[in-house]
């Protein structure tokens, strides 16, 4: 499951989406998250779902790639839909047998939020996908950059998150290959009672944590060997530059917004 993680992984490419300025997406994506909770019906999650689609198909990603993405949040999506199905007791029976009774309002409410997961995966996956870690970075600190007046190192912070952001598949990697060496060694990982694979786990969460704290070592000795000493007096090798398509991309999520509050109940 940890090689099919796609959240924090860049993938080069030449579509529409990848030529947008990094602090377009970063609004664009901040504002989908937003307006993502208009959606309240049958309508306005079809819309919201279709517009995602589009913005898949602009971006050149193979679907079949961000669906293979879903599965270390699969749990959480599906956890979520039983939840709504069985807490939720409004609307007409949908089905019934012994003490199991599905209602038709935690049907859709769990069919609603389950769509809602994934919009949102797709767009944050396709945010990390189509953007380079240091667009990012900058178009972080760009967008922050009011915040300096009352002393917030930017800099600083905006290379935390973005190092954050690139650290998540890098260290799924190394558990992935951990977990490997475990089970080649005779670990079972998979079956068992649960208190035994807790057991199991810690073999693996101790490597883990001293592979982390190695690349974290070397990672800020290739950054004092390069000289970097902060923000101050830093200059950029690549000047960010705003078009008519990043001002497009965001009056169409405006359009989109609009759409989805004519249309919700």
């Amino acid at each position: 499951m940890m090689e099919k993680m796609i959240f924090g992984r860049f993938l080069p490419g030449d579509s529409p989406v990848h030529k947008l300025d990094p602090r377009s997406k970063l609004i664009f994506v901040f504002a989908f998250i937003i307006i993502v909770f208009l959606a309240n019906n049958t309508v306005t999650y079809a819309l919201l779902l279709a517009f995602t689609l589009l913005v898949v198909l602009v971006s050149r990603i193979r679907l079949y790639f961000l669906i293979n993405g879903l599965k270390p949040v699969l749990f959480l999506m599906a956890f979520t839909f039983l939840l709504h199905i069985f807490m939720t007791r409004e609307g007409a029976v949908v089905f019934e047998w012994k003490f199991i009774t599905i209602y038709e309002e935690g049907l859709r409410q769990g069919i609603f939020i389950s769509i809602r997961f994934l919009v949102l995966v797709f767009m944050t996956s396709i945010l990390t996908l189509t953007t380079s870690p240091i667009s990012i970075t900058d178009g972080i600190e760009v967008l922050l950059n009011p915040l300096k007046a009352v002393k917030v190192p930017v800099h600083e912070l905006a290379l935390m998150m973005s190092i954050s952001l690139r650290f998540i598949p890098t260290l799924m990697d190394e558990t992935d290959k951990i977990m490997k060496a475990q089970m080649a060694r005779g670990s079972d990982l998979s079956s068992g009672p649960i208190k035994d694979r807790i057991k199991a786990v810690v073999p693996l969460l101790v490597p883990l944590f001293v592979s982390a704290f190695k690349r974290a070592e070397d990672l800020a000795t290739a950054m004092e060997v390069r000289g970097y000493r902060g923000g101050e007096g830093r200059t950029r090798y690549r000047k960010l530059k705003w078009d008519m398509s990043d001002t497009f991309a965001l009056v169409l999520l405006g359009a989109m917004a609009v759409l989805l509050f004519f249309y919700r109940s």
